[in-house]
């Protein structure tokens, strides 16, 4: 899917509207580099990354959305320490965008229903794997999925939700490279920063 993005970006405004543009349309379009982000969070020793599939943007309110497994190491890291960045770079629009916030884990409430019953059966089945992701296993074929019930994954679905302050915009481009950042507080501030 082309997107309609400013040949240039002379004007600031014109670096987040090209970001939400990118990020909305990544979440249905499995395509764009954008629908897979680098998630990265610390856990008190270093630094984690993690490329996650995008499954809501929302620019007014400042969230994104994120699936995951609840037995994955993943629940514990966000739960102690919510500091996270999403990183995104797609070389053929030479865009990159960086956000950074706090994640919040939801299981078993609203959310994840929501999210859960949005989700197509294909999704689903990856959360019917026994044992929860990152273990140490012998043999993965004893970790395949052959006989499944699509709901029983349910209870090992979880939800991240990714707020937002900040959103950093690079565009490289030989004529001219800029980055841009937006910050909120109680509203926004957007500078241009040296690329």
């Amino acid at each position: 899917m082309k997107l309609d993005l400013p040949e240039n970006y002379n004007k600031i405004e014109d670096t987040l509207n090209a970001s939400e543009k990118i990020l909305t349309s990544a979440v249905s379009n499995s395509r764009t580099l954008f629908h897979t982000l680098v998630v990265s969070s610390w856990n008190g020793k270093k630094i984690l990354s993690r490329v996650m599939v995008l499954r809501e943007f929302n620019l007014d309110g400042r969230k994104m959305r994120f699936h995951t497994d609840y037995r994955a190491p993943k629940i514990k890291n966000f739960s102690n320490n919510s500091i996270t960045t999403v990183l995104g770079y797609d070389p053929e629009l030479k865009i990159q965008i960086k956000l950074q916030g706090n994640i919040k884990v939801h299981y078993d409430d609203e959310i994840t229903k929501l999210a859960w019953n949005e989700s197509t059966s294909r999704s689903k089945k990856c959360y019917s794997v026994k044992g929860g992701s990152s273990k140490v296993i012998n043999d993965p074929v004893d970790y395949d999925i052959k006989e499944f019930e699509v709901e029983e994954g349910y209870k090992n679905f979880a939800v991240l939700l990714f707020s937002f302050n900040s959103l950093e915009f690079l565009y490289l481009k030989s004529s001219g490279h800029r980055r841009a950042i937006h910050v909120w507080d109680k509203k926004i501030k957007s500078n241009w920063l040296i690329p």
